[in-house]
């Protein structure tokens, strides 16, 4: 969380790419820090490294992805972010149980590492290039992006321009982005979907997979549940950069959110059948199938959409500054739900549930009213959408 306000600043004067390749280098030097750790403070220290990393990667990474993208595309391209992300995740439930504590580290290390061998060849983007009057480099960009030549990509770089100088009209700073309509709306539909990206569960549904597992009493391997249900992610994550492109991101939202309604509140029944009678023999089949549907739905919208929305909609001057505050929030959201799980499960396991499918219905009730369809848009058409639109 307190990354993501150092982020902005450096978003501002780095650009995106480079606070990436920081990003990395400061998880390599935390996964170090994991393999030599021999006092619990080490331990506690190196997480914090990884989550002041997490935070430079959730403010710089849909800013670059929304920035680079062709207009045609930028769905698409967004909801990679959620593709790898859950790999990553698959990555450890696979590895995880079957290896030493030492192995589990090097093993991770090698992720940031590749990443900056390989990202460091990456062009910035051309429109914080051209923020910072680099027209040359700006353009040297899009050619390598577009795979076109100087004269193919001049149409772009006028868009771009536009875009830059509709939006350097005001100076960018924290003021103006709650100063002017479009900015304001733009922050509220995006602070929303984080929000209740991060209160249908899944996060907590992620990192207590086994245990939950363990607690339906059925008779898969939990890890082996576990490494299920991430399986399922990865591919409903690949299913939803396909469909991105062809169906809209409202759409998808309302089907995510309608359907994880309906699997969480059947995953709470299914608990509270189990505390009521005890004998739940003949839908042990239940919750391995209820979640592997609920992650699947929550793929293919709210996993994959939000991040991508959030690096399309917010203009130029203020995106750094929208990026440190919806990513804190984002935060923030995700260590309250899962500070309260363990207390809330005191109370019955079903209540945890339930209340996740009410958070969920609420989202949908959000989408429906507050969100707009960003499909096939350019960024400049989204900020004037947005200025017409009243909050």
């Amino acid at each position: 969380m307190i990354s993501s306000f150092v982020a902005g600043p450096l978003l501002e004067k780095f650009g995106s790419k480079w606070v990436l390749l920081a990003s990395s280098l400061i998880f390599i030097t935390a996964f170090i820090l994991l393999m030599i750790a021999s006092k619990v403070w080490m331990l506690i220290m190196a997480r914090g490294i990884q989550g002041f990393a997490s935070g430079f990667v959730m403010a710089a990474t849909p800013m670059y992805v929304g920035e680079i993208s062709p207009d045609s595309v930028r769905g698409t391209t967004g909801s990679f972010i959620n593709l790898f992300m859950q790999s990553g995740i698959l990555y450890v439930y696979i590895i995880g149980p079957y290896v030493s504590y030492q192995i589990l580290q090097w093993s991770c290390l090698a992720i940031p590492i590749v990443f900056d061998v390989c990202f460091v060849f990456m062009p910035e983007s051309p429109y914080y290039l051209m923020g910072k009057k680099r027209q040359e480099d700006a353009q040297k960009s899009l050619q390598f992006l577009r795979g076109q030549s100087a004269a193919g990509v001049q149409s772009e770089m006028s868009l771009i321009q536009m875009a830059l100088d509709e939006a350097q009209a005001n100076k960018g700073s924290f003021r103006d982005l709650f100063g002017s309509n479009g900015n304001r709306q733009a922050l509220f539909i995006t602070s929303g979907l984080l929000v209740f990206q991060q209160f249908c569960g899944i996060d907590v549904v992620l990192f207590n997979a086994q245990s939950i597992f363990t607690n339906t009493g059925t008779d898969l391997d939990p890890p082996i549940a576990a490494i299920i249900v991430g399986l399922v992610q990865v591919f409903s994550s690949g299913v939803a950069s396909y469909i991105a492109y062809y169906f809209g991101r409202k759409l998808l939202l309302l089907i995510s959110a309608g359907v994880m309604t309906l699997c969480l509140t059947s995953l709470g029944v299914f608990f509270f059948v189990k505390m009521d009678t005890g004998d739940i023999s003949s839908i042990l089949w239940l919750p391995i199938a209820v979640l592997v549907l609920d992650s699947f739905a929550f793929c293919i919208g709210f996993g994959a959409l939000p991040m991508a929305i959030m690096g399309e909609i917010f203009a130029p001057n203020v995106r750094s500054s929208a990026a440190t505050i919806v990513t804190s929030l984002m935060f923030i959201s995700s260590f309250i739900l899962i500070y309260l799980y363990p207390i809330l499960v005191g109370f019955g396991i079903y209540y945890v549930f339930w209340s996740f499918g009410l958070f969920c219905a609420l989202a949908f009730v959000f989408v429906i009213f507050f969100v707009f369809e960003t499909r096939g848009l350019s960024l400049l058409q989204i900020q004037d959408k947005l200025h017409a639109k009243k909050i």
